[in-house]
């Protein structure tokens, strides 16, 4: 079972369960929309993706840069169970098609049940999430994954769970994703400081390859704070509740993640406690965003 959860990579997954969260909350919010029927069947859809994803990216890896890595952490070098021998490529390859047919199931349903632009919202998130490391785009060795992460993981989800929860498309949702993305991206970004060497030995040239590890530091804190900057626009633009300043909460988080890798950007191993608050800031702000969302709702 461990295994599985390994090569699963199991605790990413609050990375897009989070925004489906606050999607729906904000959806119960702004029209008293709660079909759980439907919330489970989008998190079961952007879930599965998430695997899918998580999968499809070992298997490409492990033709790539995993091998030569060696600046292995808890959090970034893949799951290494395809090195480790404890599932062959093949097969990791088999559990991602899986889960992405698990997803497009789940599509189908909510499609049925009269979300029609589900269609072309979850085909977005398959071929965003496929394509960050398949070939022949390979968006994440052409200085294009973290912007297709951004996108995918935040304001597609919240945008499509919104959509899922009351049939509309509508602008606020899209922006409520945002700060998501921010996060996601900073969970990204800081995973590449310790695959710096062997992603830029195999040509895998993401944004930080492309920088160099000290210019990085700076995109880094704008990915980190500009999800707490973006809650004024939310509130003072799009009109969202007060309440959502209570997203603040995980900014202490932030700013510790933030000084972490700014003294030790080149020793990948004091890296990890940034890499560990960059998760967990994402999984706060998910959390306090989407308590405050049903706490204005429920005593409006």
């Amino acid at each position: 079972m461990n295994s599985y959860v390994q090569a699963l990579r199991l605790p990413f997954l609050t990375g897009s369960l989070m925004p489906v969260l606050a999607g729906g909350a904000l959806a119960y919010w702004a029209e008293k929309t709660g079909d759980l029927l439907m919330l489970g069947l989008t998190l079961l859809g952007v879930g599965s993706l998430h695997l899918g994803a998580n999968l499809i990216n070992d298997y490409f890896d492990a033709q790539g840069s995993d091998p030569l890595n060696l600046k292995i952490t808890p959090f970034s070098g893949g799951s290494r169970v395809i090195q480790n021998q404890q599932f062959s490529a093949g097969t990791i390859k088999i559990m991602a098609l899986s889960f992405f047919g698990l997803a497009i199931a789940a599509g189908l349903t909510l499609i049925y049940l009269g979300r029609p632009l589900v269609a072309v919202l979850g085909l977005l998130g398959l071929l965003g999430g496929y394509y960050y490391s398949a070939q022949p785009l390979q968006l994440m060795s052409r200085g294009l994954g973290e912007l297709d992460i951004f996108l995918v993981f935040g304001p597609l989800i919240t945008w499509g769970t919104y959509y899922v929860m009351v049939g509309k498309l509508k602008t606020v949702a899209f922006m409520a994703g945002v700060p998501f993305g921010f996060l996601i991206a900073a969970v990204i970004w800081i995973n590449q400081f310790p695959d710096f060497e062997a992603d830029r030995e195999v040509g895998k040239y993401h944004l930080v390859a492309q920088l160099g590890l000290a210019a990085s530091r700076w995109v880094y804190a704008g990915l980190m704070l500009g999800p707490f900057i973006f809650l004024l626009i939310l509130v003072e633009v799009y009109w969202l509740p007060d309440l959502l300043f209570a997203a603040l909460l995980p900014l202490p988080l932030a700013v510790r993640a933030i000084r972490l890798l700014w003294r030790h950007y080149q020793t990948y191993e004091e890296i990890i406690p940034a890499q560990a608050l960059t998760i967990l800031t994402h999984f706060l702000f998910g959390l306090t965003m989407t308590t405050a969302l049903l706490y204005a709702a429920w005593f409006r």
